[in-house]
């Protein structure tokens, strides 16, 4: 039975040669498109398992069959740069688009290849051209050319950018960048005077004139631009900037200080332009010390800032001015402002004491200071002088003894130790040490002459 089987099939084999070739010589057979389908289609499965290798060889073949095929080209560029072959992935995109010069994806291999290698310069060509497909892809050519430092290109784009489509943080960082080098600020300048004669009523351009004018120390400029700002829009708050010089030079001295009050308190106003207002309130109330008040309102709107410390300026300027009343009243805010052990605040402040005779305080807190900074000798000057004022002849006498030790190189505080140390031994009847140290001090002050 199995030999009649065999015996019929080679009979059925024999009627059809058409089978028997097939099993022979297939390849004689099968359409080139065909052969095609399967290279492309092991390719795709050969790179979905991560084989980048036999992937390529697999769309070699395909462009054997088929050598101008924009699709395989770019299918193979993606291979090669999964293997970190970056030429050549970038010449299989590049032959992609020489192609087919329409499809934005074969662009974005070029552009993805010049990313991860860093060429920035070559980038620039290739997003030049995905921006006729996109222009979203400004946005990617502001970053180039921030990397490749075409700073003046970059600030055109963005300034074009903002126009269009409105601001966005990461411009706007690179904008603060651009501008911190002075050679590109007058070209911002020029643009934002045209944005404000083409818009009168957009506050901003105004704000952003204004702080550049303020960071190059302008102020001419600066009242320039905030009066016409007041003009053009009556209820900005950077308006008042201008408003309150006029009002201040046209003796209208309340509404100038309403001006200020709206300023400092604006979270809008650059600091610059708030302390350079406190400044010019300060020399006004100088002269006109019934708006006392006024100031120590001004003043309290600093009280959070810790960039400078104003209350201490304050104090400065009350202390070359010899107003120590005024001068101990903002020191003091100063220390409660901030720690309380600022050294140079408090070796003003303690001045100041001496000046208003405040000597139970000045001992008490000079003597606190003395345990903070053990090694500074001023403050034992300061806690032996209060002491001395104080009659405590003894506790003067071992605080001024303690800060000699740490006393170097200072002729003016080692004159004053021995004047105090004098003072001491007087008050505790040793006229022997009394005129020592006396003498000691006085020769010390023929030296330095």
């Amino acid at each position: 039975m199995k030999k009649t089987v065999l015996f019929f099939l080679f009979l059925v084999l024999l009627c059809n040669p058409a089978v028997l070739l097939a099993q022979t010589e297939p390849e004689q057979i099968v359409p080139e498109t065909d052969k095609f389908q399967d290279y492309f289609y092991e390719s795709l499965l050969q790179k979905g398992i991560e084989n980048y290798d036999k992937a390529i060889a697999a769309l070699e073949q395909c462009l054997k069959i088929k050598p101008k095929d924009a699709t395989v080209y770019f299918e193979l560029g993606r291979n090669q740069l999964a293997l970190k072959q970056f030429e050549n992935a970038y010449n299989s995109f590049e032959k992609a688009t020489q192609i087919d010069s329409k499809n934005k994806w074969f662009w974005l291999g070029m552009y993805d290849v010049d990313y991860q290698t860093g060429n920035y310069n070559r980038a620039i060509i290739v997003v030049n051209k995905l921006i006729e497909f996109d222009e979203i892809y400004k946005e990617d050519l502001v970053s180039l050319y921030m990397n490749t430092q075409q700073f003046d290109k970059a600030l055109s784009l963005i300034n074009e950018l903002n126009d269009k489509i409105g601001k966005s943080d990461r411009r706007d960082l690179y904008k603060m960048q651009i501008l911190s080098q002075r050679k590109y600020q007058n070209a911002e300048i020029a643009h934002l005077i045209d944005q404000i004669n083409k818009n009168l009523k957009e506050e901003s351009n105004y704000i952003a004139l204004i702080r550049l004018y303020s960071k190059n120390n302008d102020v001419e400029k600066v009242l320039e631009i905030t009066r016409k700002l007041e003009v053009e829009i009556p209820t900005s708050e950077w308006a008042q900037v201008g408003l309150f010089k006029y009002y201040l030079d046209n003796n209208e001295e309340q509404k100038a200080v309403n001006s200020m009050n709206i300023v400092l308190a604006s979270t809008k106003t650059d600091p610059k332009i708030k302390y350079r207002i406190l400044n010019e309130f300060l020399i006004f109330v100088d002269k006109n010390p019934q708006y006392a008040p006024d100031l120590e309102k001004a003043i309290s709107y600093f009280a959070n800032d810790s960039n400078v410390d104003v209350a201490k300026k304050t104090g400065k300027y009350y202390h070359n001015k010899k107003q120590w009343d005024k001068a101990v009243q903002y020191y003091e805010q100063a220390l409660k402002n901030n720690s309380g052990d600022d050294v140079e605040t408090n070796l003003f402040l303690f001045q100041a004491y001496i000046e208003t005779k405040q000597f139970d305080v000045l001992e008490k807190k000079a003597t606190a200071m003395v345990e903070i900074f053990p090694t500074l000798p001023q403050f034992y000057y300061f806690s032996g002088l209060a002491k001395n004022q104080l009659k405590q002849f003894k506790k003067a006498k071992e605080m001024l003894e303690m800060g000699m030790d740490y006393l170097v190189d200072n002729e003016i505080l080692e004159i004053n130790f021995n004047i105090q140390l004098g003072e001491s031994f007087n008050g505790l009847g040793d006229l022997k040490k009394k005129e020592f140290y006396f003498s000691k001090a006085d020769q010390l002050l023929k030296n330095k002459k």
